[in-house]
This record gives C-alpha cells, sequence and structure tokens, in this order.
C-alpha cells in the first residue's frame, strides 16, 4: 500500500528582513517541522514517482491535500486533527489499463499532545488513524476500512527538529475479494531551520507490508522557505526522494516533491 503521509518540511523565498517578521519567519518554519504543532496549516504536496508495475513502465503524479487543524481542548491539551487526501494522475500501472484518474483512499489521523513539552523537552502526541475506501477507480483505492493507532514524539533543540511518526492500520470491513491490509507507516524526520526561513528536511517515508513481508522506503531531501504573498503566509518546498527499498510493483529510483503550504497562525 502506497501512501505518502505525511509531514512536514521548506524551500525558496526572498531574504527576509532583519526584525519582527524575521523572527515570525523563523518561528514558523520550525513549527512546520512539528506535525502537533498548534499551527493551523494546509500543504499542497506533490510527488512524482516512475517506473510502476510488473513492467516497471508506470508513472504517478499524486497531489496530497494535507489540512492541519489544532482545536484546544483544555488547559493542558490539544486535538491534531490531520488529513490526507490524494489525488492521483497514473498510467501504465498495470499492463494494458492505460490511465487512471481520480480520488484516492484518504487517511484522517486524530493525536492527543499535551501543550507543554516534557521535562526532558520531548514533543508527543497519539491517538488514531483511519483509512477511509474513497477511491474513485478500482486501480485508485483498496477498497478497505482500516484503522489502528497513530503516535507522534520529537525534540527541538535551537534549529534542529528531530523525530518520528508512526502508525499501523488494519482493515475491518470493505471488498472481501481484495487484499486485507496490515501495514506500519514510520516516518523518521530531522529538520534544521535557519534564522531567514529556510528549512533543510530528510525523512524516510517507510511502509512495511506485514502480509506480502514487503518494504517500501522512499527517502525524501526537502529545502523549502517561508515568505509572504500579499497578506497570506506561505512556505514554498522543493526536492528530491529516492527509494532506497520497494515493493515488487512499487516505485523505483529517483522522484520528486514540490510542496506549497498555506499558513493561518493564530
Amino acid at each position: 500500500m502506497k501512501r505518502s503521509s505525511a509531514l512536514l518540511c521548506t524551500l525558496l523565498v526572498p531574504l527576509a528582513a532583519f526584525g519582527q517578521e524575521e523572527a515570525t519567519e523563523a518561528e514558523l518554519a520550525q513549527q512546520l517541522a512539528n506535525p502537533v504543532a498548534s499551527l493551523i496549516s494546509v500543504p499542497f504536496q506533490l510527488n512524482y514517482d516512475q517506473d510502476i508495475g510488473p513492467l516497471e513502465q508506470g508513472d504517478r503524479y499524486t497531489l496530497n491535500v494535507q489540512p492541519v487543524i489544532p482545536v484546544s481542548i483544555g488547559p493542558d491539551w490539544n486535538l491534531i486533527s490531520r488529513t490526507i487526501m490524494p489525488l492521483v494522475w497514473q498510467s501504465d500501472i498495470v499492463p494494458g489499463a492505460g490511465s487512471q484518474s481520480g480520488l484516492g483512499d484518504v487517511l484522517q489521523s486524530v493525536f492527543f499532545s499535551p501543550k507543554a513539552p516534557t521535562s526532558g523537552g520531548w514533543i508527543w502526541g497519539a491517538g488514531g488513524a483511519f483509512l477511509l475506501p474513497t477511491g474513485s477507480d478500482d486501480l485508485l483505492t483498496a477498497d478497505k476500512w482500516a484503522a489502528g493507532p497513530t503516535a507522534v514524539a520529537l525534540k527541538q533543540t535551537g534549529p534542529w527538529t528531530y523525530g518520528a511518526l508512526v502508525n499501523h492500520l488494519w482493515s475491518f470491513a470493505g471488498e472481501s475479494q481484495r487484499s486485507d491490509i496490515s501495514s506500519t507507516f514510520l516516518q523518521p524526520f530531522v529538520s534544521y531551520a535557519l534564522p531567514s526561513g529556510v528549512s533543510y528536511t530528510v525523512n524516510l517515508e517507510s511502509t512495511y507490508d506485514w502480509r506480502g513481508s514487503d518494504w517500501q522506503v522512499p527517502v525524501n531531501f526537502v529545502a523549502g522557505r517561508v515568505t509572504r504573498i500579499g497578506g497570506q503566509l506561505v512556505q514554498f518546498n522543493a526536492g528530491l526522494r529516492y527509494y532506497a527499498s520497494s515493493t515488487p510493483n512499487g516505485p523505483d529510483g529517483f522522484g520528486a516533491r514540490f510542496v506549497v503550504v498555506l499558513l493561518f497562525p493564530k
């Protein structure tokens, strides 16, 4: 099962001026490296992957619309909603099937996270993840309902942010003719933010299919920058991805990632 999670990164923009605006951009760049930050954001993440399918002739473009909405649920806790809604165009994934386009399966995650870090400086959140069979084509959906736990832990030290996000999904309903789901998603990440609002991030979006005993491990190298367009705060990102390991019919080699994030700080 392929998805892209989602999480977090940055690139390109004019040099920020010294003063309060510069500090705000640097702060936002660090908040964006935190999956459970108290910051409303709407990333539009475009991924390109190649060499897909049994003949390794397939290509896929996936635009993940990923709104992140934190809600205060008291003086000490936040509830963070993270949605990944994939819009997909692909061709030659299956020999003779041509191309498909439309909505893929939506992944909804909900984290409960303390507003304050631990005494050791760790930020964490835990909750549930839910896969919804919303795919508009048989080749864009697993046709299964799935759910399981999810958690994230990270630490921010100076300009550095490092941590990991994990979830596991088990299918519990859906089309009986389709393969059941038992998969673990693990996303370790490290990010470095400059005072200008520029940041550099490396992460692994690895998925282990327990039924097929297969790993898929894309490594993402992304750079980004926070800026303003008119009155709107925006983060632009670009980078490469490389599949260190893949499933038998999964992508291979290099791909690309471009992200635009709309920011709505409180």
